[in-house]
């Protein structure tokens, strides 16, 4: 498939693994904050190949993982009202409440749809002027532009029987929260491509500046993160600081700016509690005031619910890249994707289920295609990163 298999080239994957290793005088520790990343990661064996050079931690990079307990009983308090048509993405039903999940909802009788789009829930409160149509707005700034045109949509048709339960979280405020964390030790880290597409990449040269670190804006397949993390070794050993961009085929400097737009008229910047790190100021979204009758969490009164987290789930320190999937005693035993604990077993982009499927049985991994590589046509523009 053409720019896809260039990118899972075995010849080419060696000689940079062989680069990193050359340019390595330590092992340095680089954090992926994305959770497509990090499956790609497991997926290909790309930390095997890198063990002796650099150790990859998996950081808080799957908003499905880091939604807040708190939001998913109040979806659930939501769900179970009279009269409501509850709307969401298929990985949010599995993901484990205080009292289960929304499958088991459904089970109940709670009328919960899988939408492929919020535009199809808008769709439905259209098609059912008689029930309260309610959209499961969960994402990082990836999400956010389609959520927000979502709620535009319904504004200007005068639906006013649709609302969106918001839990959207923005990634910069989480890498500024694990760098200021004393139990940090990661050097560098390797930066979501996707989410720098829609935002652009200056708050990330920012906080690398602020906190004299190297992020690296990678894309997704084996040779975007390994070329990431060779221009974050490299400049790690010369002292470097920057937010250079790998995946320039995609991202742009300025981001994507009509998305920005909808996204600033219909949000304002909040704090927002992330599930197994805490609260964390400036790192989330709710709707303006203007566009408040949106705001599910309002119409509907659920702020007062009592939550039961699993006890023994570690999930909190795997998002924070403090313990590994496998630290855990209950991995793969007690928690699997059949019976999940937390939610980074649940989600395809958690590290959890990333190790469950990937990372217990090395042949299980993917192996790198044979093609010859177009090293023209890797990195950023021309090659070339910026």
């Amino acid at each position: 498939m053409k720019y896809v298999e260039e990118y899972r080239d075995r010849s080419a994957a060696e000689r940079i693994a062989a680069a990193i290793a050359a340019a390595a005088t330590r092992r340095w520790v680089l954090m992926e904050v994305c959770g497509g990343q990090t499956h790609a990661i497991l997926r290909y064996g790309i930390d095997d190949l890198l063990e002796q050079s650099v150790e990859l931690l998996h950081g808080p990079g799957c908003p499905v993982c880091v939604t807040p307990l708190e939001t998913i009983d109040r979806a659930h308090a939501i769900a179970m009202q009279p009269g409501v048509m509850f709307c969401s993405f298929g990985d949010m039903l599995r993901v484990p409440g205080s009292n289960g999940d929304l499958f088991a909802l459904r089970a109940r009788g709670a009328d919960i749809r899988v939408v492929y789009s919020p535009l199809d829930a808008v769709a439905l409160a259209e098609k059912h002027p008689d029930r309260e149509v309610v959209f499961f707005a969960v994402g990082f700034e990836t999400t956010a532009p389609a959520n927000a045109m979502a709620a535009l949509v319904a504004h200007r048709k005068k639906i006013r029987n649709f609302s969106l339960l918001v839990s959207h979280v923005l990634v910069p405020p989480a890498i500024t929260a694990i760098l200021q964390s004393p139990e940090s030790r990661v050097n560098g880290f390797l930066g979501p491509g996707h989410v720098c597409t829609v935002m652009g990449t200056s708050e990330y040269a920012a906080i690398a500046e602020h906190y004299r670190v190297p992020i690296v804006i990678t894309g997704f397949e084996p040779l975007d993160l390994l070329e990431g993390v060779l221009a974050a070794v490299r400049m790690l050993e010369r002292g470097e600081v920057g937010a250079p961009v790998q995946y320039g085929r995609a991202v742009r400097d300025e981001g994507n700016a009509e998305s920005r737009r909808v996204v600033d008229e219909l949000f304002d910047v909040t704090d927002r509690k992330w599930r197994g790190v805490g609260m964390i100021p400036k790192s989330g979204h709710r709707f303006r005031y203007e566009y408040r009758h949106f705001d599910a969490e309002t119409r509907f009164d659920v702020h007062a619910v009592e939550t039961r987290e699993a006890a023994e789930c570690i999930s909190g320190r795997v998002l924070r890249g403090i313990d590994r999937p496998t630290d855990c005693p209950a991995f793969g035993t007690r928690c699997t994707p059949e019976t999940p604990l937390g939610a980074t077993m649940v989600s395809a982009e958690g590290a959890c289920a990333a190790y469950f499927a990937y990372g217990r049985e090395p042949e299980r991994r993917l192996p790198l295609v044979s093609a010859a590589a177009r090293p023209e046509k890797l990195g950023g523009r021309n090659g070339a990163f910026r």
